[in-house]
């Protein structure tokens, strides 16, 4: 940052005039603090978004951004900073209730975390008998277009956490929310087997790109 004119390095500026007349490189540049023995903090931080923009770190591994940032510190900074990012977007998007309430909620709890996953991912909600959130279980990730699941496998700890009910969730990478054949069948079979146990399938949320479908919204109509 030698090079760079005191009056013009991020920190002056965010100082002058605040954190909003920053760019995205110089943004970068304060969370590196430094740069490596190549370039300095804004350089690394420009090289970087060269790459990957901010909204893609998230699906950049490790490895790849150590290569592009030259250091394995920076690179754990880069996830830092994109997981940060998808924590606030959550909380921002009332992922932070604790309560659900509706079909909403529950997408507002998982869309961050599913929308951008290249897999299907099902997890099963846990909920006490006031529908407050116990546990979010992953209980299998699939193929491209498939996940699989098995009942001992869905009701495994909802039975160890005494879950009152409990919602599946899985996303489409396709980013269509549409449920498919297998999707329905699912749901009935977790339905049959949850009333067996004594523990309620209240419903089935598939995500999208940016929407979702609801399994009990749909029997509603």
């Amino acid at each position: 940052m030698k090079d760079i004119p005191w009056f013009n390095r991020p920190w002056t500026k965010m100082s002058r005039n605040g954190i909003e007349s920053l760019d995205d490189a110089e943004l970068l540049a304060l969370v590196f603090i430094q740069g490596t023995k190549k370039l300095n903090a804004l350089e690394l931080a420009n090289t970087v978004l060269n790459k990957h923009n901010f909204h893609k770190l998230e699906e950049v591994a490790t490895d790849e951004l150590t290569k592009i940032s030259g250091d394995k510190v920076k690179s754990f900074q880069l996830k830092a900073v994109a997981e940060i990012c998808k924590r606030y977007t959550k909380l921002q998007n009332k992922g932070f209730k604790r309560t659900i309430d509706s079909a909403k909620d529950v997408y507002n709890f998982f869309k961050v975390d599913l929308k951008n996953k290249q897999k299907e991912h099902l997890y099963a909600l846990l909920l006490d008998a006031k529908n407050k959130i116990i546990k979010e279980d992953l209980v299998s990730v699939g193929t491209l277009t498939q996940s699989f699941a098995h009942p001992r496998e869905v009701f495994k700890e909802a039975i160890k956490k005494s879950a009152n009910s409990i919602i599946l969730v899985h996303n489409h990478p396709s980013g269509d929310h549409n449920p498919s054949k297998e999707d329905l069948s699912l749901t009935k079979k977790m339905q049959l087997a949850g009333k067996t146990l004594g523990i309620l399938v209240t419903d089935h949320i598939i995500i999208g790109k940016d929407n979702y479908w609801s399994f009990q919204e749909a029997k509603n109509k």
